[in-house]
């Protein structure tokens, strides 16, 4: 499956972001989907993930309450809604899916570019 994500972009501390992750290649509902991070100098963290049909998500503490991820698996497009955004969000956004049933702890078998996402304060 190919994956390109957009939708990054320069917003000012507090506001909002909607990053998409369109899928082609494959069917994208047969995909766990996640959202993954990663700021310069530091490595690549894990922001949120979605089941396959979109009933369970799960999210890193940091993003949780303030991140909301989802699916429209007909549209083969994912999302990650980024409200009340920090600083420290800023990094290159990657979304990535995997083949697997966890949530939890997934491994990721196909990854989109990134998107950079930058938070001024």
């Amino acid at each position: 499956v190919q994956l390109q994500a957009s939708g990054g972009g320069l917003v000012q501390a507090g506001g909002s972001l909607r990053l998409s992750c369109a899928a082609s290649g494959r069917t994208f509902s047969s995909y766990v989907m996640g959202w993954f991070r990663q700021a310069p100098g530091k490595a690549r963290e894990f922001v949120a993930a979605i089941s396959r049909n979109g009933g369970v998500t799960y999210y890193a503490d940091s993003v949780k309450g303030r991140f909301t991820i989802s699916r429209d698996n007909a549209k083969n497009t994912g999302y990650l809604q980024m409200n009340s955004l920090k600083p420290e969000d800023t990094a290159v956004y990657y979304c990535a899916t995997s083949r697997g049933l966890r949530v939890v702890n997934a491994q990721y078998d196909y990854w989109g570019q990134g998107t950079q996402v930058t938070v001024s304060s």
